[in-house]
């Protein structure tokens, strides 16, 4: 007796793989549903294998160090540096060569469920991570890539045990005498910066969350402090806040415009 169309369905959620087999009977069955039961699996198979190379891949450049004696390698990534208010945020992460990378990829690319669920994993299952805060005035005084760099090296700081090694996104990081490279779209090329990216995007969210409940009317739960035009019309409206990065054109031309040198808030903190 046949199975089911409904128990077919089930089966093949239930099993790993097919036999070419067992596949091939399904392909050839004189029912419709079942083919396209069958060729749904196929599709799938096919996207998990895809997936499974896209994680091996990942690995190329932590494989290279570790070959080379260097065990302890740190990925490192920003983010936050195109905003016009609130820091900008770096972080270091070393992975285990055996940390389950899937899913792992560039932070921009994941939603914000998938991040949280990936930052969980990666602060339970890493043998280190740093993250480094700073803050609008020290973006102002020195620019946002100096400000950058400082970021960096504090969320390296904080890396215990220390790498031997380090993988940056698209930099090279003045001021480290840890070998390093600067991977262009490093953050989809490597695992240990694709886990720092999400540290990194996920640590500044929250930040910025925070700072929405101190100064509710910029709506920056919502954007994150980009350049949206809610943004820029609150900002024209009400005039910068302490978390506000002066030199940066849209920020600065609102001041000038106005005439307000200073802040139209009392200098506050987010923790």
């Amino acid at each position: 007796m046949k199975r089911t169309i409904p128990e077919i369905k089930a089966w093949l959620q239930a099993v790993d793989t097919l036999s070419p087999e067992e596949l091939q009977e399904l392909l050839t069955d004189d029912r419709v549903g079942v083919r396209k039961l069958a060729e749904s699996y196929q599709r799938e198979q096919a996207r998990k294998q895809k997936e499974r190379e896209r994680v091996a891949k990942m690995w190329q450049y932590e494989r290279e160090c570790w070959s080379n004696g260097l065990t302890l390698v740190a990925g490192v990534d920003e983010a936050g540096r195109g905003p016009l208010a609130g820091p900008v945020v770096a972080a270091a992460v070393i992975l285990p060569p055996t940390f389950d990378a899937t899913g792992l990829n560039d932070s921009k690319q994941l939603s914000e469920e998938m991040r949280t669920v990936l930052k969980q994993r990666i602060e339970q299952e890493a043998l280190a991570v740093g993250v480094g805060i700073v803050d609008a005035a020290h973006i102002d005084k020195y620019n946002i890539l100096q400000a950058t760099y400082h970021a960096m090296r504090i969320a390296l700081s904080q890396l215990t045990p220390s790498p031997q090694a380090i993988l940056a996104d698209a930099v090279k990081i003045p001021g480290v005498d840890i070998p390093q490279q600067g991977i262009i779209k490093g953050d989809s090329l490597s695992h240990s910066i694709a886990a720092a990216s999400i540290i990194a995007k996920t640590t500044r969210d929250e930040w910025m969350k925070q700072a929405s409940q101190m100064y509710p009317a910029y709506g920056f739960d919502q954007h994150m402090g980009y350049g949206t035009p809610e943004h820029l019309e609150a900002l024209r409206r009400f005039g910068p806040t302490p978390l506000h990065r002066r030199s940066f054109a849209p920020v600065r031309e609102v001041i000038e415009n106005s005439g307000v040198q200073g802040t139209l808030f009392a200098e506050g903190s987010i923790r």
